[in-house]
């Protein structure tokens, strides 16, 4: 187990019982040691519908109640309602999730009073499990009384979305709901019937499916792109495990890139300052009055960004992941009202930004995309790709610029390269390549820009074939 670039990670099999209760435990004291809470304080934990998460859960309420925490149920949520209902009431969160991740693994995502832990807290957490650990401290993983507010947490979220929009914004439009094992997937159809959509639901699903929103599969995009004919849909909504992540498909069930949503959201939200990774688009620049800042991959780094553009006095401060999900710094003035900071990924507004683009301009969403003219994005990974061979690929392309152009050789000659997270290269010819390593499992991404579709494609494929290459070569 592990921190990654959002929360601590692991094989579901190690999470659960001693070991989870072990870093909730570790973070209890954190929390203790350094005043941000204080014995009797309430904690809010909340989970998404993996198998091992309810145990999970009981393991980290065992834990915290041993130090004296209050534990408030707060059920299956997404995760930026729970993050919403903690800033709320000014208490500290866990939510038991593996995000996108597939079914046997799992983690969670832990939460200040004042919001998401910084990579200096994860370090914290980190040395306070291993103080315990090295002292033999006993660790209580047995599940302790907890108080139900699922429907306080679920209520105050619906209350934040039902507010961005005008009344019946998106009447007229029919929104297909991938719900699979989404804990956002009931959250969905209330929020767009709310605003006058006539919805259909999708694909509900009591296993849970793993959707990873930022490299759609092809079984995704086939079952997208089979509702959207056989419904005549105008769009397909979905998120990722924890509700932190949009999926959004136009009129024939092709995904949308989260960049762009990002981007959507940036417009409609009228941001003076855009934190963003550098994976996302290079068009984001171009596109819009804002200021654009980018950092390294993961929401810690998002969420450092935006607090110094806001220590630099800066106002409007958002933020956006190449998986759409979006994050605010400062509150904005939506609709008429003031709505509050959330910094921690959210999927409901860039989604119903987008939708409401295509109500305002009576446009299918493939034409409001491709509107923006932005380079042609394509991202996929390679999973089960150990991370000791991440590590000495990623080694072999740093060594120096000859390796990096073997590398390259079959593909293009190297223009430039930026080592922000990962390695990012353009090529003489203005594509780009970038690879890095996942944060969160045995993955190795790849993500490439072109000048076309079927040239970021082909460019996609030929990177990962290299990788695939290099890693089987003796």
């Amino acid at each position: 187990m592990k921190f990654g670039t959002s929360g601590l990670r692991g094989l579901s099999v190690d999470l659960t019982g001693r070991a989870s209760a072990l870093y909730a435990m570790a973070f209890g004291k954190y929390l203790l040691q350094s005043n941000k809470a204080a014995q009797g304080d309430v904690i809010l934990i909340g989970r998404d519908f993996r198998e091992s998460s309810p145990e999970i859960a009981g393991n980290c309420a065992g834990a915290l109640a041993s130090l004296g925490f209050k534990i408030l149920d707060c059920g299956t949520v997404p995760t930026p309602a729970l993050a919403l209902y903690g800033l709320e009431r000014k208490a500290a969160c866990l939510m038991i999730t593996g995000s996108h991740i597939p079914a046997d693994r799992n983690g969670i995502k832990f939460y200040r009073p004042d919001g998401e832990i910084d990579k200096a807290d994860e370090a914290a957490i980190t040395r306070f499990a291993t103080a315990i650990e090295t002292s033999g401290e006993v660790v209580v993983s047995e599940a302790a009384p907890v108080e139900d507010h699922s429907a306080q947490c679920l209520q105050l979220f619906f209350e934040r979305n039902a507010a961005l929009l005008p009344s019946d914004a998106l009447a007229g439009m029919k929104i297909g709901i991938y719900q699979h094992s989404t804990v956002a997937r009931d959250l969905m159809v209330d929020i767009l019937a709310h605003y006058g959509a006539e919805t259909v639901a999708l694909g509900r699903s009591e296993t849970f499916i793993p959707v990873d929103t930022e490299a759609v599969s092809e079984e995704t995009i086939a079952l997208l792109q089979g509702w959207s004919s056989t419904h005549s849909l105008d769009a397909i909504v979905s998120t990722d495990g924890d509700g932190d992540r949009p999926l959004v498909a136009d009129e024939t069930g092709t995904p949308l890139r989260g960049d762009l949503l990002g981007l959507i959201s940036a417009n409609f939200l009228g941001a003076g300052t855009v934190v963003t990774p550098v994976t996302s688009n290079s068009g984001i620049e171009a596109a819009g009055s804002f200021k654009v800042v980018r950092t390294r991959v993961g929401s810690p780094f998002v969420i450092a960004g935006m607090e110094e553009a806001v220590a630099a006095g800066k106002n409007l401060v958002m933020g956006f992941e190449a998986n759409g999900g979006l994050l605010t710094a400062t509150s904005f003035d939506i609709n008429g009202s003031s709505v509050r900071a959330l910094p921690t990924r959210d999927c409901f507004l860039p989604m119903l930004a987008t939708l409401l683009l295509a109500a305002t301009r009576k446009q299918p969403l493939s034409i409001v995309a491709a509107s923006y003219k932005l380079p042609v994005a394509a991202a996929d990974r390679l999973e089960n790709f150990p991370v000791e061979t991440s590590a000495a690929l990623m080694a072999y392309l740093r060594e120096s610029d000859a390796n990096l152009a073997q590398f390259l050789q079959p593909i293009g000659e190297v223009g430039s390269k930026s080592d922000i997270d990962g390695l990012r290269v353009t090529l003489r010819d203005g594509r780009i390549i970038h690879f890095r390593p996942s944060g969160n499992a045995p993955e190795m991404r790849c993500y490439v820009e072109a000048g076309g579709e079927a040239a970021a494609l082909e460019l996609l494929n030929m990177g990962l074939t290299r990788i695939k290459h290099w890693a089987e070569a003796p």
